[in-house]
């Protein structure tokens, strides 16, 4: 390998919103994450559905709309 070209590999510290903070390697000293294995929804098992905003009644009125002038047709 060539000389002075590599970064300097050592612990960093990892430290997430939910206050969680633990060392992993890398080249940074110092890692901040919005989110860790401690506060992520499929971890703690506290998964939320996330609301799709009436898509499934939307399809179903515009399927309605196409039937209605297949009819005419």
């Amino acid at each position: 390998m060539k000389k002075d070209i590599h970064p300097n590999y050592g612990k960093a510290t990892v430290r997430c919103v939910c206050g969680e903070t633990f060392e992993t390697g890398s080249i940074r000293k110092e890692m901040r994450v919005d989110i860790c294995s401690k506060c992520h929804p499929f971890y703690t098992g506290k998964q939320k559905l996330v609301d799709t905003g009436g898509r499934v009644d939307r399809f179903k009125r515009r399927l309605e709309k196409v039937e209605k002038a297949a009819e005419k047709a």
